[in-house]
């Protein structure tokens, strides 16, 4: 064979044996720590006590110092499927503590911990305490959107408690605490009970000019119990609240979140009796104009509702009691609406997105008279905001005749 036949023989071969080489960057499974939470709190004084010259000397950062916690699984150790008779007790997850002068840090402290090396692929749940969240949350998201492990879906949410507690807690309805974490707060979405509000919408929200962000805000209630405890609004980076759960209903209506599943009392008029209503599903409309110089936002929203269960002997067997009862649910839906807007005003935080509706209706407005996301907070606390709520009961279920 010629020696030119020999070499274009020779060069495919060649090429698949790189290929059976595999990846030259492979990581085992089994070698990789699998972090699967992470909580920030606070730290009290003299935490650089607790800190090993590890990312500095003698010359500290003047940055506040943060503790975090992570809850990392245990291989071979959380379970797949039911557990087993003669299987005994273990713990699936291994929960470690260490401060930082910054996510990084702590993040590379954590790392001086633990023999293989740290993984945030896997991560569901980043718990923020309060405190922290008030001072800004933009530091860690630098580092957090620049990890390309870390998904986009996973969940960042605002603890009342210290947000390490949440690594400890064990719920009898799941053997992972970090699942059962996130089943919390994905369940509420799938209830009706939340917006949908991953990270990454977190992050898209707070860097738009016309509008802020908000997240689940959560408490402990018992050893084992975690409740979703309204919603942390912000303004820009800073979270400036928390609301009641019960306006976690009226913002869905205001962001044109159809889904429902949010449940409310309204009362008979004429009558001491009240019936429960829930929330089957919602239409919001919303339009724009600029009205002598200044923007004007009018939202339309429209409720379906069955009414469910009653207390009190009223019988609702009659049309006009069942207009009654709409008229009744429309106005205080339209106050609920009216109040929570005033609130968020107050606060100049528009987490409603009106400021990107106005920035996408009337771009020339925008330009020339906003163009900054800190001019339209400014802007924002003074628009008027005329809400129009209108009600449709569908049914009433057998048990509330």
């Amino acid at each position: 064979m010629h020696v030119g036949g020999k070499r274009l023989v020779l060069f495919p071969l060649m090429i698949l044996f790189l290929t059976l080489a595999g990846c030259w960057d492979s990581n085992d499974i089994e070698t990789r720590a699998n972090v699967l939470a992470l909580a920030i709190d606070d730290v009290k004084d003299k935490a650089e006590a607790e800190e090993y010259k590890i990312s500095h000397d003698e010359d500290a950062p003047k940055t506040e110092m943060i503790r975090v916690t992570a809850q990392i699984a245990i291989p071979g150790e959380v379970p797949l499927g039911p557990p087993m008779g003669d299987e005994g007790e273990s713990e699936p997850v291994w929960v470690l503590s260490v401060v930082g002068h910054s996510l990084g840090d702590a993040i590379s402290n954590l790392q001086q911990e633990v023999a293989d090396q740290l993984f945030l692929g896997q991560l569901r749940v980043i718990v923020i305490n309060e405190d922290v969240a008030k001072k800004g949350v933009d530091r860690f998201n630098e580092s957090l959107r620049r990890n390309p492990e870390i998904r986009r879906n996973a969940w960042m949410v605002v603890s009342q408690e210290e947000a390490a507690q949440y690594m400890d807690m064990a719920p009898e309805l799941e053997d992972v605490p970090t699942l059962y974490l996130a089943n919390v707060v994905d369940n509420a979405i799938s209830l009706g009970k939340f917006p949908e509000d991953y990270m990454g919408l977190f992050w898209r929200m707070i860097s738009s000019k016309g509008q802020d962000g908000f997240l689940p805000y959560l408490r402990i209630k018992g050893p084992e119990e975690i409740q979703v405890n309204g919603l942390a609004y912000f303004k820009g980076d800073q979270m400036m609240g928390h609301t009641d759960p019960v306006d976690i209903g009226t913002f869905m209506g205001l962001i044109d979140y159809t889904q429902g599943g949010y449940e409310f009392f309204a009362s008979i008029p004429g009558t001491d009796a009240d019936v429960f209503i829930d929330t089957e599903s919602r239409d919001t409309k919303m339009k724009t104009e600029i009205k002598e110089g200044k923007p004007r936002v009018n939202v339309s929203i429209r409720y379906e509702l069955v009414i469910t269960e009653k207390a009190g002997r009223n019988a609702i067997d009659d049309s006009q009691i069942i207009k009654d009862i709409e008229e009744r649910a429309k106005k205080d839906n339209n106050e609920a609406a009216k109040r929570f807007i005033n609130e968020m005003q107050a606060e100049k935080s528009d987490i409603f997105g009106f400021g990107e509706y106005i920035r996408a209706k009337h771009p020339g407005y925008w330009n020339q008279a906003i163009g900054t996301k800190e001019k339209w907070q400014e802007v924002f606390q003074d628009i008027d905001v005329n809400v129009d709520v209108s009600s449709n009961i569908r049914r009433v279920d057998t048990g509330a005749r």
